[in-house]
C-alpha cells in the first residue's frame, strides 16, 4: 500500500505543470504579476483558446493555428507554415526563452483577438500552456 502511495505522489509531481515550467517562464509570470495580473487562471485560459474573435474580416482563435490539440503541430492560417507542439511535455524547448515568449504572445494575440493580451490573459495562457 505504500509503495502504491509513493509511486502516486511520484506520478503527481512529473504530471504538474511546475514540472514543465523553466525559469524563464517563472520569471515572466512573475513579471506579468508586477504588471497587475492577479493569480494565473489556466481554466479561463483553456476557455479563451478556442475564443473565436473576428480580425479582419476572419473568425480567429488561438486554436486556429496552434489547434486544440496542443501536442500535436499546427500550422499558420495564412502562410501555412508548420508551427511545433505547444505543449513543454512534447517540446521541452518551447518555453525557454523570455525574449520568445514575449514576442509570439504580442504577434499571437494581435493574430487571433486583434490586439496584445493583457498581463493576465499572458499569464492565464503561460500557465495552461505549461500545464499540457
Amino acid at each position: 500500500m505504500k509503495k502504491i502511495l509513493v509511486m502516486g505522489c511520484a506520478l503527481g509531481i512529473l504530471l504538474s505543470p511546475a514540472v514543465f515550467a523553466s525559469p524563464e517562464s517563472d520569471a515572466l509570470l512573475q513579471k506579468y504579476q508586477t504588471d497587475g495580473a492577479g493569480k494565473a487562471d489556466p481554466a479561463k485560459a483553456k476557455q479563451d483558446w478556442n475564443r473565436e474573435v473576428l480580425v479582419k474580416d476572419e473568425k480567429m482563435s488561438c486554436s486556429t493555428c496552434h489547434t486544440s490539440d496542443l501536442s500535436r503541430e499546427g500550422k499558420h492560417h495564412v502562410t501555412g507554415k508548420t508551427i511545433g507542439p505547444m505543449s513543454a511535455r512534447v517540446n521541452p524547448e518551447r518555453f525557454t526563452s523570455v525574449k520568445k515568449m514575449e514576442k509570439w504572445f504580442k504577434r499571437n494575440c494581435l493574430d487571433a483577438w486583434g490586439r496584445e493580451c493583457t498581463a493576465q490573459e499572458k499569464a492565464d495562457f503561460l500557465t495552461f500552456l505549461l500545464a499540457q
